[in-house]
């Protein structure tokens, strides 16, 4: 078998070469020098969350054991509101107990960025994005609701024209009339 051409997988999409990713991912957890190999820096981190984000999920558990791992974190704190920085955010925290300090400053970047946004096409899909990824932190239990609830309750109400943001507002107005009782 030919060796994976590592720099190739990290830049390219998830969509192409699934064979070499699944290879790739099998030498990350096999092979102690595969992480340092595709020599990866906090800076390239947005690149990679860009391009292949499954890839990017896998390297950041990795990360996870490292010192360097909190420089992964604020970079992904700092990087533009996508749907694959959301989508790595998500199954990073469902796979690791992240600070919770981390988690909330996302969520407040996640509804400044959403705030901030001109066109409003791309601010209703990325208020339905941000609220799907809310509810399903949520539900999973992965956040302190009550750290999160007067913001995320003024952004549902701000947004209440769009359905997602309304079951959101329905799901933390229930937590906290359980939490009352």
């Amino acid at each position: 078998s030919c060796p994976v051409n590592h720099e190739a997988v990290v830049s390219t999409q998830s969509t192409g070469e699934t064979h070499q990713y699944d290879r790739l991912k099998h030498e990350l957890y096999e092979k102690e020098d595969t992480l340092q190999s595709l020599s990866l820096s906090p800076s390239s981190l947005p690149k990679l969350v860009d391009k292949n984000p499954s890839l990017a999920v896998d390297v950041l558990l990795l990360l996870a054991q490292t010192q360097q791992f909190a420089d992964y974190l604020t970079v992904l704190l700092n990087m533009d509101l996508s749907l694959h920085s959301m989508e790595v955010v998500n199954k990073i925290t469902a796979n690791l107990e992240l600070p919770p300090q981390f988690i909330h400053f996302y969520i407040r970047n996640c509804i400044t960025n959403c705030t901030e946004m001109s066109d409003k096409n791309t601010q209703h899909r990325f208020v339905r994005l941000v609220c799907v990824f809310l509810t399903a932190l949520i539900r999973n239990r992965l956040v302190n609701v009550q750290e999160i609830l007067i913001e995320t309750q003024a952004f549902c109400i701000d947004h209440s024209r769009i359905r997602e943001a309304t079951g959101l507002f329905r799901l933390l107005k229930s937590l906290d009339s359980k939490e009352m009782s």
